[in-house]
């Protein structure tokens, strides 16, 4: 009997190791994300590189100059532009060059185009191109390189209110939004007119800049945004009714 029970003994320790680990790489899969990660922008103004999702300046949307240009596989033709990650180099793979420990947020204002090559930005590789302040709070100095991350969506904090900056020209209305927090992307937008009554959809034009071809001049504004969680909030009369394009309106609510 003494041999069968170790035996037994055994094979239960086994089974419990194999739980184990199984638990951890399903926490690890769910929670954090293998990609890589770059820096561009050396010779630019961090703030300049709003890029693909139509930012003019980074510090005025409200996002700093923690920014990224991500791949294709997280770009989403545009729908990802104003999310927060978080982003850690994985020191147990490249100890030289990453940081131990450190971690950086930051939000999705640009898009890293793939060359149908093998590039880090092609499909299917998770990859963030990030402006060189926010590489370098997780990678050493020295390396102009790629490191390897761990990554994961979180929530974005942001002061003040979202705000609504208005382009275009008389029955062409394009509003970029920005400063938003929550979840951060946008799914979508609508207006409404203090004379129109009707709240109208307005459509992705490209990144965070959504249009529609009502004439809304002289009239106070209101908009619905609703986030790629689900979540929705209403801005009643944001924009007064003297408002001119290249104005910049910001709302006292806010996403958490």
């Amino acid at each position: 009997m003494g041999p069968l029970m170790i035996s037994s003994f055994n094979f239960i320790w086994c089974v419990l190791l194999l739980v184990l680990c199984a638990v951890r790489i399903h926490v690890e899969a769910n929670g954090w994300l293998n990609a890589h990660a770059t820096f561009y922008g050396a010779n630019q103004s961090p703030t300049s590189l709003g890029g693909a999702c139509g930012y003019d300046d980074t510090f005025h949307a409200g996002f700093g100059v923690n920014t990224a240009a991500v791949s294709t596989m997280l770009f989403k033709e545009g729908e990802v532009c104003g999310a927060c990650y978080q982003v850690i180099c994985d020191y147990k793979i490249d100890p030289k060059w990453c940081l131990r420990s450190r971690s950086v947020t930051v939000t999705a204002t640009n898009f890293c185009p793939p060359n149908n090559h093998g590039g880090w930005c092609d499909p299917p590789h998770h990859h963030f191109d990030m402006s060189m302040p926010a590489f370098f709070r997780i990678a050493r100095q020295g390396n102009e390189g790629i490191v390897p991350v761990l990554y994961r969506r979180v929530a974005c904090k942001r002061r003040g209110g979202v705000r609504f900056t208005l382009k275009g020209q008389s029955n062409f209305n394009m509003v970029m939004i920005t400063n938003v927090g929550g979840s951060g992307d946008v799914k979508g937008v609508w207006i409404r007119g203090s004379r129109s009554g009707a709240w109208l959809p307005l459509h992705r034009n490209w990144g965070a800049n959504w249009q529609s071809s009502a004439d809304l001049r002289n009239q106070r504004l209101s908009f619905k945004v609703t986030l790629v969680d689900g979540k929705t909030l209403v801005f009643l009369n944001v924009v007064s009714s003297n408002w001119r394009f290249g104005q910049t309106f910001s709302s006292h609510n806010q996403f958490f």
